[in-house]
Parts: structure tokens; sequence; C-alpha cells
């Protein structure tokens, strides 16, 4: 039998764990497998060890594995795959495909464009910066700066930034104290999943701008579970199970990354 299992990233917070289910399980309804998991990285339970066994004891063969993740960062990249790869040592008879989290996909723009929407009444001479939770991982940098570059040629947005609240460059504060010069309305759009910490660390530098700059500073709501992240990762669930390019490998390889 084939099942799909879910990995969501995790947190301690309560509410921001029963989220990443209730968009899980909406997401799983519209899959038509016979078994269906979801699972944490970190910080919550059941961990990837423990959901990849529930899928062994209901009877599954094949294990479509999918990270609930941004960006492929360190957490999609390596982090998983060596769970995976303990797995497949200790279960070599499950055949484990592995796909790629929410990435690069031509819908995200309309979900940051609805996001702008929803906050202001949006100037021509806008800046709007998009802010990556950020990572050392080049393919992090790069994949936000194609996701500004596909707002820019889907709606009326000439200048969108990426900047990043930790591990990369540009940092938030930098982008935050540039972009103001010559434009009177700055747009800011955390690529966050959902409010935390982080969210309240920019909350704290555009209270420190607005008093010293007196600028129109909006910042926007995050991705949150949306529905068209929804459509996203039901992409991304049946591409993996259909694309034999998918396949997990024991050595390290996961997924192509040049598939769109």
């Amino acid at each position: 039998m084939e099942a799909v299992l879910l990995i969501c990233h995790g947190t301690r917070l309560k509410q921001g764990r029963d989220e990443a289910l209730f968009f899980a399980e909406r997401c799983l309804r519209k899959i038509d497998v016979p078994i269906k998991e979801i699972c944490f990285l970190e910080l919550a339970s059941p961990s990837i060890e423990d959901g990849f066994e529930m899928c062994i004891r209901k009877g599954a063969k094949k294990v479509t594995v999918i990270p609930v993740l941004l960006l492929a960062a360190v957490h999609a990249k390596v982090d998983i795959p060596e769970k995976l790869s303990f797995i497949s040592e200790k279960y070599p008879h499950i055949q484990i495909s592995y796909g790629r989290p929410f990435g690069v996909h031509p819908a995200i723009s309309t979900l940051l464009w609805e996001r702008m929407k929803q906050s202001t009444s949006i100037m021509g001479d806008a800046v709007v910066l998009l802010v990556g939770r950020g990572s050392r991982d080049p393919d992090v940098k790069r994949d936000l700066h194609s996701i500004a570059i596909q707002l820019c040629g889907d709606f009326p947005v000439s200048n969108v930034q990426t900047c990043f609240l930790t591990a990369a460059e540009p940092s938030f504060e930098e982008s935050l104290m540039l972009a103001g010069w010559g434009r009177k309305q700055i747009i800011i759009i955390p690529y966050l999943l959902f409010s935390g910490l982080l969210l309240n660390g920019m909350k704290k530098s555009i209270q420190h701008q607005r008093k010293m700059t007196g600028q129109d500073i909006i910042l926007c709501e995050p991705l949150g579970y949306h529905f068209i992240l929804e459509m996203v990762l039901h992409s991304r669930i049946m591409e993996a199970m259909k694309d034999p390019s998918f396949c997990f490998c024991k050595g390290g390889a996961y997924y192509v990354s040049n598939h769109t």
C-alpha cells in the first residue's frame, strides 16, 4: 500500500502546532492514498521516525515524504535526508520518495500580492521588502530572489527587494534603513508561515524607523496556512508520487531541484 507522510517544522507553541496540523490534514483530504500521516521535524510529536513507523504499521510499502517548509535550506536538504537515510537502512524493503518544499512556485506571487492588498493602498513608487528567515545556504537567497522577480512580473510592483532576519545578507535592519531613501511607502512582507518571536523583532525595528523618518511603513501578515499554499503543497505531493526521479537514495540525493 501507498502512504503520504507530511513533515511540518514543529514548534513548542500549541497554537502553532495545531495550525500546522489543521493545514496538513486539510491538504491530505484531497490525496487519494490509503495511508496518510503527519509528523514534525523538531519541537513537537510525533517525530519523523514515529510518523514513518505509523505508516509501516498500517501496511505501507511505499512512502512519499514531503517537507512542509517554505524554502529548500538545511532542514530540507540535510536534516530530513539524514533521518530518511537512517530509516531506509532500518526498513530497506520500503520504497521512499522524497519531494520538495514549497520553493519557487508561480502561484506564490498571488499570495504575496493578496497580503499587500489586504494591508494597504499601494502607491506607485512603493518599496517592497520581502523578508526571509535566512540561511547560509545560497539556494535560499536565489529562490527568494526568484520569488521577488515573479512578484514584479505578475503584478504592478516595480521595486521588490529581498532581505533576511538571520544568517544571510542583507539583513532586514540594513534593508529597512536603506529602502526609504526617496520613497514615501515601504511595504514589508514576512516570508514566514506564522507569527512568532521573529515577527516581534521586526515590529520593534519598524517602530524605530517610523520614529526616525516618519515614513509610511506597512507590515503585512505572514503567509500563513493559506489555500494557495495548500494548492502548492498538493502539487508537491502529486509530483513526488508520480515522478520516479523523486525516489530517495541512500547517498543523500533526494529531489530534483530543477523541477518547476
